[in-house]
């Protein structure tokens, strides 16, 4: 588990295929206190720590993740946000994350407004994933709260320390992002698509 609170840039060192798995190698400030088998957020998809190396260490992305994340896009010398999981011994910021990305966005709008940014994404809405106003959405693994909710679209607000710590300071219009929605969203989504489901089928 995550709380979308990112910790450090990465940055992308190695990248190397097997077949359809991609090892993704990245340079970490704290590449000291890591070790194998732990789980790391890239860009906000959940990958384990395969092997250490003395700057950095290497994960490896499955085709299903390759899919379904903007992995793919990745080039050496990209920037990548990390968050190991939480630590239950403390105050939790941001909101729960699972690490486990729901579907690519895309970036539509960036607008520099009083100090701090304006993102608009939009995704597409047939996959059954809703934003709602001010509730919580996870992008490229940082933990945000969402305005403009629309059908398939919604904006943010970025301000000026998570745009300097992030790679949002990076993104272009047309970028895919990852986008991980709300849980308890995800949840009530469900619950009421199959009690329309059992409506329609009496």
């Amino acid at each position: 588990m995550f709380t979308g609170i990112i910790e450090q840039l990465g940055e992308i060192t190695t990248l190397q295929n097997e077949g359809t798995n991609l090892h993704i190698e990245v340079k970490a400030p704290f590449i000291s206190e890591l070790q194998i088998d732990q789980s790391i957020a890239h860009n906000g998809t959940c990958l384990t720590v395969v092997e250490l190396k003395e700057e950095s260490y290497v994960v490896t992305a499955i085709d299903e993740t390759l899919i379904k994340t903007n992995l793919g896009d990745l080039k050496v010398g990209d920037e990548v946000n990390l968050e190991r999981c939480m630590v239950m011994n403390g105050r939790i910021d941001g909101h729960i994350v699972q690490g486990h990305v729901d579907q690519v966005g895309e970036v539509v709008g960036i607008e520099e407004k009083d100090g701090s940014w304006i993102f608009t994404f939009s995704y597409d809405p047939a996959l059954g994933n809703v934003t709602v106003e001010k509730g919580s959405i996870c992008i490229n693994g940082t933990s945000l709260t969402v305005f403009n909710s629309s059908e398939g679209r919604f904006s943010v607000a970025i301000i000026p320390y998570t745009y300097d710590h992030t790679v949002f300071k990076n993104l272009k219009i047309g970028d895919r992002i990852n986008l991980e929605f709300d849980i308890i969203g995800k949840y009530v989504a469900q619950y009421f698509n199959q009690i329309k489901g059992n409506y329609i089928q009496e």
